[in-house]
Formats: C-alpha cells, structure tokens, sequence
C-alpha cells in the first residue's frame, strides 16, 4: 500500500531543528532583542523629538533667527557687527555668520566661564538692531543642544554615552540577523517583503509585520547605526584613529607663509598683538563671494589684527557647501583655499552620514524620513515583544508571563572550522565595538557553559 508524504505545512516547518549557525542567530537576535531594545527604544523617542528641532527652532526663536526687516539694502557687515558689540560689550567676537535670506546676522562671541558655549547675537541685518542673544552650542540654540544632548547621553554625560552607543553598537546586528532569520523562513525576496497576513491571529502573524517592516526599514537602520558609532565614545575613538591611519581626515586649511601682526613677533618683550579691523569683514565676504562661496558662510575672526581671515561654506543641505578659503584682507586675495570635493572620499561619507543621522542632509525629507524610521522602529519593537508574550505556555501547569527562549548551546554543533575563525572576529568585534564585543563575548561563554553544565 502506497504512503502519500504530505507537503510541509508552515508550522511543520517552524519546528524543524534549525542548524547551528540558525540556532545562534535566533538565540543571539531574541536575547538581543530582549536586552537591547529597551536602549533602542529611548534612542528612537529621542531622535523623533530631535527631527523636529528646525520646527521648534522657529516656533521660539523665531524673533531672533528671522529679520524684522524684509526687503532692502543691508547695512555694512561692519556696521552690524558693532551693533552686536554694542549690545554684548563682554568677550572675543569669533564668528560672523552674515544674513542669507530673511535671515538676522549672527554674531558669536566667545568667552572662557562659558566652556563649549558661545553666546551668539542676532542683527537685522537691514537695519542694525539687535534682535536678541541666545547661549549657542556650535551654532545650535538651547533647545536644539538639550534634545541633542538628551539624545546623545540623556543630559548624563560621559556615563550617559554608553547607552546610545550600546544602542547603535547592536542595531546593525538585530537588523542583518533578522534579515537572516527572516530568509530562511520565507526563501523569496517576495515573500519578504510583505507579512503573511493569510496567518491567522497569533505569533506568525505578529512575526511577519516585525519582520517585513524591519526588512524595509534595513538600509536606513544600517545608516542610522554606522553613523551614530562614528561619534561614539569607544567606536567613535577608533573610527577616528582609522581616519588618521589611512590619511583620510578632512584637509586642515594651510595657509602659506602666515602674515605676521602688527605687534611684531612673539616672545619675550614682544608688544600686545594688534586689535582686529572689523572694518575688513566687509571686504573679505566680498571676496568670498567673488570667488565662489554662495549661500550660508561662516567668517573667523583672527587673533590679531594683519593675519589672515578664515571664510567657511556652512551649508549642510544636499548639494553641500563646506568649501574654505583664507583671505588677507590686505590685499584682498584667497592665499589658500580647501574645497569639499577634494576631501578624502572617507572624509566625505563620514560628513554627509552625519547630517543625514541629524535630519539635515536633505531638509523637511530628511526629517520626514528620519521620524518615519523612528516609528517604524518602535513599532518592530513593540511586536517584538508581543510575539514574546504571545509564545507563552498557556496550558494548565504550564503557564508563564512570557515565551521561553530559543534553545541553548545548539550552536555548540558549529563545525570546527567556524569556530577556529569566529574567535578572532569575536576579539576584533570586541576591539573596533567594545559595546558590542564585550556583551557579545559574555553572552558566548554564558551560553556555552550553560549548555555543557546542562549536558553534564
């Protein structure tokens, strides 16, 4: 008598025994999952408030960042910047960061009992009044420096960092394991991209919206991770001595034979350097413009009158304009010149991934694709513990709070040759990520152990 061998149904094949590397993979992405998204969800609550900065920005300084005065003639550069000094007698004016558009003028000053900060004045740019000041971190306004702080070390400093580079250190890795996971379930690039909503209510119907949404989400996530460790405190630390080995960091402006200042030479007995001219801010903007600086630019100040003045393109919008020059104003030529596109490629990718991870890049779409990550990330959270929840025995004198993990010490079966080669990418993980490393390396041994003892 003929047997007939029925076809595999799906939760036939969900209880097939996975290999060894699948084992470690589904042990490793619900531990991971279950210890790290917790990290994961403050960094994307976090950066969702970040994405709307520019919105909050003018809602409560808008009277500061934009001109009272629309339309005109603007005033001397000179002019404005005495305005500012006027309104702000204390400190070392640094910066000028001349109006564009509806626009104020920006005027930075620099005083030591303020650390990183600058207090940064706003002139209207048509009239010269001063329209306010604002303490500034690198340009930024105080509700932009505390969600960026908030987002980066939860206002905690140092010992904050941690969290979000625990966080980014990991989410490369839930990511490409997911999508590991994932293939060997649905075996088409198809079936991948769309949850299996002809499941009925339960775990393979919540597992098919966290998976599909996380694959669509992939690139993006992978950005956002890369890009958060390269100012991390650990990964960060090493992707800048990275940068040094392989001569990849942006080109310092090298500005030939440096003008000497009007109070002579330095040393002993030598005069008090010469004050600045700031009558010369006028020509070197005009200069600046004539040789192709368009848009936002951002003029230094120099130390001492008769030395050269820095202009830097701050345009962080696509296309970019971060080009810099050095201008005497004496006779007003550029003596040395830097340009974006000369940039090491490094260089370059390293800049545009880190205004892209602050919404900057492309503008309102940036924005609108950075919060939309946000959600959708929380969201694959969300089902990811509801698929842990919804794994839990139910059965009387079986019951639990939650689903019980993956097996472990399956992966103990890897074959010689894995293991031989994962030892050293393990330690070198855990050199490049300590954050990653480190757990990673634990979590291993832990595992390994548990299984033998178990064996025992």
């Amino acid at each position: 008598m003929a047997v007939t061998t029925l076809p595999a149904t799906p939760e036939t094949r969900e209880t097939r025994r996975p290999s060894a590397v699948g084992a470690l993979l589904l042990r490793l992405h619900f531990y991971a999952g279950v210890l790290v998204a917790p990290f994961l969800v403050v960094a994307a609550l976090t950066g969702l408030l970040y994405t709307v900065t520019p919105q909050l920005d003018g809602l409560l300084y808008g009277d500061r960042l934009t001109a009272a005065t629309t339309g005109g003639a603007t005033i001397p550069l000179e002019a404005q910047i005495a305005a500012a000094r006027a309104a702000h007698p204390d400190g070392t004016i640094a910066a000028v960061q001349p109006a564009v558009g509806d626009e104020t003028t920006r005027v930075v000053f620099a005083q030591p009992d303020l650390g990183e900060n600058q207090h940064t004045v706003y002139v209207d740019p048509h009239t010269g009044t001063v329209q306010g000041q604002l303490t500034t971190w690198f340009g930024s306004t105080p509700v932009t420096t505390w969600l960026d702080d908030l987002h980066r070390n939860l206002h905690l400093g140092d010992l904050g960092r941690h969290y979000s580079e625990l966080a980014a250190s990991w989410l490369w890795v839930l990511t490409l394991g997911g999508i590991v996971l994932w293939w060997r379930r649905r075996r088409s690039v198809r079936g991948m991209l769309t949850a299996d909503l002809t499941a009925r209510q339960g775990v393979r119907r919540t597992r098919g919206w966290h998976a599909a949404t996380g694959l669509w989400m992939s690139a993006g996530l992978l950005i956002l991770s890369a890009t958060g460790l390269t100012w991390s405190a650990y990964a960060g630390a090493n992707f800048s001595a990275a940068l040094d080995v392989l001569d990849a960091r942006r080109p310092t402006l090298e500005v030939p034979g440096a003008t000497p200042s009007a109070g002579g030479h330095h040393g002993a007995g030598a005069a008090s350097p010469a004050a600045v001219d700031l009558a010369q801010a006028d020509t070197v903007l005009t200069v600046a413009r004539d040789n192709g600086l368009t848009g936002p630019v951002e003029l230094t100040v120099p130390e001492a009158g008769g030395a050269t003045w820095t202009v830097a393109g701050i345009d962080n919008t696509w296309p970019v304009r971060l080009d810099r020059i050095a201008v005497d104003p004496a006779t007003s030529t550029v003596v040395a010149r830097s340009d974006f596109a000369d940039w090491p490629v490094l260089a370059q990718l390293s800049k545009l991934g880190v205004q892209a991870h602050m919404g900057i890049l492309f503008g309102i779409a940036n924005q609108i694709l950075l919060a939309l990550l946000a959600i959708g990330l929380l969201c694959v959270i969300l089902w990811g513990y509801r698929m842990w929840w919804q794994r839990r025995p139910t059965r009387a004198g079986r019951r639990a709070a939650v689903g019980t993990a993956p097996a472990r010490g399956a992966w103990l079966g890897l074959p010689a040759w894995a293991v031989v080669a994962g030892v050293p990418v393990v330690f070198a993980i855990g050199w490049a990520l300590p954050l990653l490393g480190i757990p990673l390396a634990a979590f291993l041994l832990v595992d390994a152990l548990l299984s033998l003892r178990r064996t025992a």
